[in-house]
């Protein structure tokens, strides 16, 4: 086997892991925001319920094509949009999920890192 048709073989299939990661978590995002109902968005100040689904599922898209489209360009998972779709999801995963989750359970009053103290 040539050296470069190894490389090459080595290099999509990075891009291709990449890729499956990144859509990992943009369809993590994407059908966590679709179970949460639209007043725990408002009540924690997070934006609402139609901004976090229209950007998640934009980035779900984008993932998609990422994963279809092989690798580099615009809309590979280092390209532009892939990295911005990842960023999007990657957001609404650490910021907006666990203020909404514990929207839903009426806050954290009385509880610790490890649960209530």
């Amino acid at each position: 086997m040539d050296g470069r048709l190894l490389i090459d073989f080595a290099d999509r299939g990075i891009y291709f892991l990449l890729a499956l990661v990144a859509l990992g978590l943009e369809v993590w995002a994407f059908f966590d925001c679709l179970r949460h109902k639209p007043n725990a968005f408002e009540a924690m100040s997070k934006r609402t319920k139609t901004f976090w689904l229209a950007l998640t599922g934009g980035a779900l898209a984008i993932g998609l094509l990422s994963l279809l489209g092989g690798g580099g360009g615009f809309f590979g998972p280092l390209g532009l949009f892939g990295l911005a779709a990842v960023t999007a999801a990657s957001v609404y995963l650490a910021d907006v999920r666990p203020a909404v989750r514990d929207a839903g359970r009426g806050g954290s009053r009385n509880m610790g890192p490890y649960g209530p103290w």
